[in-house]
């Protein structure tokens, strides 16, 4: 259970980290840029298309790895679309009128958003769907893995670019900050959890330690 609640708190954190990027109105990442430009075209909300094209890409993983993908990324395709949605629903939640507060959402956002992802992966009980498609298709293709990321952002942000979804400054930004400091992160966030998991509860060594033995 303590793995679970780890992968939760980090989904959480993730993304409330996407939805300031979002909020932030400087340009999203390449994945809610498709989200949110199918969200214009089409209606629903961008937690609903998230889960949708999260389905497609699960499958088509599941298709190419010829395996059922893990009980986490099926809850990380489910739970990041509700999150999303929760969090698009707070009142307050604007985008700041000036430039200099938009940077900080944006910055804020990033920092939020690596740090999400680094306890959920630190957790060990699945990726993500898109992280399941890059190693399916790099196992089939052989092609490296950063080339086969590269591959993937650039389609999914040139299709919502088409769909309308939001490039700018802050797209470029998040693709050059977000993996130095997921980088940065990831290893703290596992020395933590790893730390936590194996900490036993004083009560569980106090019902095993015999009456007669003090």
């Amino acid at each position: 259970m303590r793995k679970w609640l780890v992968y939760l708190i980090g989904l959480l954190i993730m993304t409330l980290g996407l939805v300031l990027v979002i909020v932030a109105n400087l340009g999203s990442a390449p994945w809610d840029v498709l989200h949110i430009g199918l969200y214009k075209q089409f209606g629903l909300t961008i937690g609903s298309w998230s889960i949708i094209v999260g389905v497609f890409v699960l499958g088509s993983s599941a298709i190419l790895s010829k395996a059922i993908p893990k009980i986490g990324a099926f809850l990380n395709m489910l739970l990041c679309g509700i999150f999303i949605d929760m969090y698009m629903l707070i009142p307050w939640l604007d985008t700041p009128e000036t430039m200099l507060g938009q940077f900080i959402m944006l910055l804020i956002g990033i920092i939020l958003n690596a740090y999400g992802m680094a306890i959920y992966i630190s957790a060990n009980v699945g990726t993500g769907p898109r992280d399941s498609l890059m190693l399916a298709l790099m196992q089939r293709t052989g092609i490296k893995v950063q080339w086969v990321r590269l591959i993937m952002e650039v389609t999914v942000l040139a299709v919502g670019w088409m769909l309308g979804g939001p490039v700018g400054i802050g797209t470029v930004i998040l693709s050059l900050l977000i993996g130095h400091i997921a980088g940065f992160a990831l290893p703290q966030c596992q020395k933590m959890t790893d730390y936590w998991l194996k900490k036993r509860p004083v009560e569980v060594i106090e019902d095993r330690v015999p009456n007669n033995s003090l």
